[in-house]
């Protein structure tokens, strides 16, 4: 232990907040000292309070910890392996495999506090990222290099739909995938390493977990570690990266944890006061370079399905789709339960996605929203009082809603249905069909649950 350059003792243990005294100089923020016994509980600096005097925050649980015990540091902050053979592993927070195996080879190890690259080095793409999803590709598309947020309360189907973009993108994906799990289920965690094992996509994929059941030094700092691997491949290897968190949130809530043991005063709501550039300094180093690009999909809890709660306000700026999931929608069976008028993307212009694309994308928005005002009146009087022209409106509507409904390949095995991935083309000219009324004649349970409209004509025949 004398070959650490900064030795201290334990002042106080407040949960995952340890303060520690030093005789000499105090470590620099953000590194990283061990105490307990050998070293297995650590810690990282978060304030310098007074002379040789710090406050840390625990990234491990702080049972056994005492008054008076060794801290010991180099003065080094906590660092990620990156390399080749990340591929096809489950890591922690400190980058040390959890799927039972060996530790990987040939890894070098980098600092998780990387700066975001430079405005001079980013370039901004105007491509957009099929997904084979109806819904997202047709009124909220998502762009190549950019991220694209999913807001829902509790039980909408947030992880749902996230696994499924990994089914339909990780097999057609040519660059590499990184899934990071902050404060979710443990049991959630084990299905998805089990089914991507199953759809052979895991050899592409790295997988990185702060769950639920660990500290809130681990859930704020494991986004880090992940986006430490997503840099190296799109900066080392010149790789296009996917990365999808679930869930942001958690990353927010872990940092509100954590504020408050650290005495600093809450903000509004109870959030900590530096929520803000907290989440700005792992968001922005998600971006695109002449080298590759990180594209991100993440799942955004939202508190009592509140969109203007603070956690949910500040990723929507961050975003260039915004996916809002409706719990309304997901009690009638529309599944996945995007709510199309609420739901946008930067990328729904003219010179993005071509004028056909746009045209049809406002026209089914502008349907579903008279559909939306006129459900009050049908309620009251009747669907036989509306006008001829808002009938025809309503048809379309409701064959529209249950168009851009579909079976997923992940629920298979609750709903016995086939999964269906549709191609935007096909997305787009099923939408324009309905909108020119040519399934005006067709009985509208005929369009749900179902891939393109080609498959109209077999589901009636079946029927």
């Amino acid at each position: 232990m004398e070959s650490f350059e900064y030795k201290g003792t334990v002042s106080s243990v407040r949960g995952s907040v340890v303060d520690a005294v030093f005789d000499g100089a105090a470590p620099p923020m953000r590194s990283v000292l061990r105490a307990g016994p050998k070293g297995s509980i650590i810690i990282e600096v978060a304030d310098h309070t007074r002379q040789g005097e710090i406050r840390a925050i625990a990234l491990t649980p702080t049972s056994g910890l005492a008054r008076g015990d060794i801290v010991v540091g180099d003065g080094s902050p906590l660092t990620a392996p990156v390399g080749d053979t990340l591929t096809g592993r489950v890591f922690n927070v400190f980058g040390t495999v959890s799927d039972g195996g060996e530790e990987p080879q040939g890894v070098v190890y980098k600092s998780i506090h990387g700066k975001p690259i430079e405005l001079a080095e980013r370039v901004t793409n105007e491509e957009v990222f099929e997904t084979g999803i109806k819904v997202l590709d047709l009124l909220a598309p998502l762009e190549k290099g950019g991220k694209a947020g999913l807001f829902g309360g509790a039980g909408v189907g947030k992880t749902v739909l996230i696994t499924e973009l990994i089914h339909n993108m990780v097999g057609s994906l040519q660059g590499v995938s990184i899934f990071c799990g902050i404060g979710e289920r443990c049991r959630e965690g084990e299905e998805l390493y089990r089914e991507m094992k199953e759809a052979g996509v895991l050899d592409n994929t790295v997988m990185v977990f702060g769950q639920m059941n660990e500290s809130p030094g681990a859930r704020f700092r494991v986004g880090h570690t992940a986006l430490t691997m997503a840099e190296y491949f799109r900066d080392e290897k010149e790789q296009d990266v996917l990365l999808l968190v679930d869930n942001i949130f958690r990353f927010i809530q872990a940092g509100m944890e954590l504020s408050g043991l650290l005495g600093r005063l809450p903000s509004r709501m109870g959030y900590q006061p530096t929520l803000g550039p907290e989440l700005a300094a792992l968001e922005e180093r998600i971006s695109s370079s002449r080298k590759g690009a990180i594209t991100s999909i993440q799942a955004v809890y939202v508190p009592a399905d509140d969109l203007t709660d603070p956690a949910a306000t500040h990723a929507f700026s961050h975003f260039s789709a915004s996916l809002v999931l409706s719990r309304k929608r997901a009690s009638e069976g529309f599944y996945p339960a995007v709510d199309p008028l609420q739901s946008k993307s930067m990328m729904l212009s003219p010179h993005v996605v071509g004028q056909r694309h746009y045209d049809v994308a406002q026209e089914s928005r502008r349907t579903l929203a008279v559909y939306e005002e006129l459900k009050d009146i049908i309620a009251m009087l009747g669907l036989e009082e509306l006008s001829s022209e808002d009938r025809k409106i309503v048809y379309r509507a409701r064959r529209l809603e249950r168009f851009l409904t579909q079976p997923f390949h992940t629920t298979k095995h609750f709903t016995g249905k086939e999964g269906r991935t549709v191609s935007l083309a096909a997305t787009v000219e099923g939408a324009e069909r309905i909108l020119n009324d040519e399934f005006s004649e067709t009985n509208e349970a005929a369009l749900y649950m179902i891939g393109g409209v080609d498959d109209v004509e077999d589901k009636a025949g079946e029927s």
